[in-house]
């Protein structure tokens, strides 16, 4: 992936995903917290795909499907993550290149099979997911290419690589390396109970200079200043060295710098299928018009219609063009 003219290349794990719709019930029956992402075992893995019915099976992962995102939108996308040489895995990598992203970490020979997430999607939307890492956690700083992290304007991390240790070494080697070469570093938070796990080293990468940009949904802000009131979360993030980019489902999306706090509405939608990636391709969208210089507010709403068009269907993909989408709304896809 040796380039001169990435814009976006996102970091982080390389999961397929398998998601089936499912009830309250299933959720209670199986023990599982609605709306989190909790870390599985192979065994739990095997049990759940045998509990949850009939699914679709489609690439995902939370970098990925940025990645995706900002191809689907006409700018040049990049991705590091780590798949075993099985069916998955070649799955995978077939999927990515298909629509454009640039994905050239050679798989594994041996160890643990390509990563899965069980992604169960209640009535509301809501989706709860239970992920077997499986060849993730190998990913290291070998698979993170120096000359195409410099190629790249901006790095854009997932809080999920946080969880490996070996992944963790390979994040702290790409915000370098990005910074060495005056390239913007990006993190996304990722999930509440991540946040929880690893709250004062992400506090500690904001104020260290490790990150410039902080993507959030206003329940991970508050679990990272642990505060029930979403006014003082937003308090403490204005005090940050960052530019505080936070989602807040139908209410739209805060832009948040020290100077000023920039509101921008949600995109409306007919009908809510499935919230999975809705932030994904948020991320996708802002870091799109930044990368091309867009004003933080446009960068928002082209993130808004990303994600607008992701949650009226099952999966964390887009289904039709997002350039062609943007340019029909106005805005520069």
């Amino acid at each position: 992936m040796n380039d001169s003219s990435i814009d976006v290349l996102a970091i982080g794990n390389a999961i397929v995903d398998v998601i089936a719709q499912t009830d309250e019930a299933f959720l209670t029956r199986e023990g599982v917290r609605k709306g989190a992402m909790q870390l599985i075992d192979e065994a739990r893995a095997e049990h759940l795909y045998g509990a949850m019915g009939p699914a679709t099976i489609v690439s995902g992962g939370s970098g990925a499907n940025t990645a995706v995102g900002v191809a689907s939108l006409g700018a040049r996308a990049g991705f590091i993550g780590k798949v075993r040489d099985d069916e998955l895995g070649r799955l995978y990598t077939h999927d990515l290149g298909a629509i454009g992203v640039r994905f050239d970490v050679k798989p594994a020979t041996e160890g643990p099979a390509t990563a899965r997430s069980f992604i169960l999607v209640t009535p509301d939307g809501e989706r709860t997911m239970n992920t077997y890492l499986g060849a993730c956690q190998n990913l290291s700083p070998a698979d993170v290419d120096a000359d195409t992290v410099r190629a790249a304007k901006i790095v854009y991390l997932e809080g999920y690589l946080w969880d490996p240790p070996e992944a963790k070494k390979a994040f702290r080697k790409a915000v370098t390396i990005a910074h060495v070469a005056g390239n913007a570093v990006a993190l996304t938070l990722s999930d509440a109970f991540c946040v929880d796990r690893y709250r004062d080293e992400f506090l500690g990468l904001m104020r260290d200079g490790s990150l410039d940009i902080l993507f959030a949904n206003i329940h991970e802000l508050q679990s990272l200043y642990q505060t029930a009131d979403a006014g003082t979360a937003l308090d403490a993030l204005r005090r940050e060295k960052v530019l505080g980019v936070v989602t807040r489902s139908a209410e739209g999306a805060l832009v948040v710098t020290r100077e000023e706090t920039k509101s921008v509405p949600a995109y409306p939608i007919e009908r809510l299928v499935d919230t999975t990636g809705a932030g994904d391709l948020f991320a996708a969208g802002f870091l799109a018009g930044l990368s091309r210089g867009m004003e933080h507010t446009d960068c928002a709403r082209l993130g808004s219609l990303a994600a607008a068009e992701v949650i009226q269907h099952i999966g964390a993909r887009p289904q039709m063009n997002l350039a062609d989408l943007a340019r029909q709304e106005g805005l520069a896809g």
